[in-house]
């Protein structure tokens, strides 16, 4: 257990460094802001079947996973700005869902087309 709680200083601590990030970076660019409430939901501690420390349990998850989730779309937006090309063909990559519009890997006149 206390392995687990000690990462909260971490995922607060990127959850900040997104905020600013975001911030920061996406009005420079001019990219539409994520809003962070639709990736961090923090509710199932109102259920009341569960125990006080199961409740904090579920806190914890909600806002550990929601900060994931909310970095995940950050990056590929990121990602989709400043790159948008696909990785190279390997059977052992799960690609991420945000490069199906991507370009191909190698695909040089594609991507003549999409510089900034």
């Amino acid at each position: 257990m206390p392995f687990i709680y000690f990462m909260i200083i971490p995922i607060a601590f990127l959850d900040l460094c997104l905020i600013v990030y975001l911030n920061v970076c996406f009005r420079l660019y001019k990219l539409p802001l994520i809003e962070r409430s639709k990736y961090i939901k923090i509710d199932r501690q109102k259920l009341q079947y569960l125990t006080w420390y199961e409740k904090i349990h579920c806190a914890y998850c909600g806002y550990a996973n929601g900060v994931a989730h909310y970095f995940t779309v950050i990056a590929a937006e990121t990602e989709k700005y400043w790159c948008g090309i696909k990785q190279e063909k390997d059977p052992n990559f799960i690609p991420p869902e945000h490069h199906k519009d991507f370009i191909e890997f190698g695909d040089e006149k594609a991507y003549k087309k999409f510089e900034k």
